[in-house]
């Protein structure tokens, strides 16, 4: 998932910027008053430990907040809108071997790679759904 600012890098089996991600979500889902008071304390020094010691595995993620899951859920429907298919078009056109073939080798390489980021991304929605 991309934004204005920077990326969110999601793997197969965990975020691969989680601390990014974990504080991202936390931040967009505070109040008025909390994010005052994180603003206040440069951030969260108590999480520090806690953030340290978890990973945010495929496992970690669907047992995340009703809020953050929303959120994530969200960002991952507008990120697979911005793209000009979906998923079964680019499964169709990797199954057809004919006009597979048609494509230039950088066309092949940018349709797997648009197919494997489509994955990641439905597998997410399940994961968070």
């Amino acid at each position: 998932m991309v934004g204005e600012e920077g990326a969110f890098v999601l793997g197969w089996d965990e975020v691969l910027t989680e601390e990014e991600l974990s504080t991202t979500l936390k931040v967009l889902c505070m109040s008025e008053e909390e994010f005052k008071e994180y603003k206040e304390q440069d951030g969260w020094e108590d999480d520090s430990e806690e953030e340290e010691n978890s990973t945010l595995s495929n496992e970690a993620l669907s047992r995340l907040k009703t809020p953050f899951k929303k959120l994530l859920y969200d960002s991952v429907l507008l990120t697979l809108e911005s793209y000009r298919s979906d998923l079964k078009a680019e499964q169709d056109l990797l199954n057809n071997k004919a006009a597979y073939e048609k494509l230039s080798r950088r066309e092949q390489q940018a349709l797997h790679v648009r197919y494997g980021q489509k994955r990641i991304l439905h597998q997410l929605l399940e994961l968070v759904h």
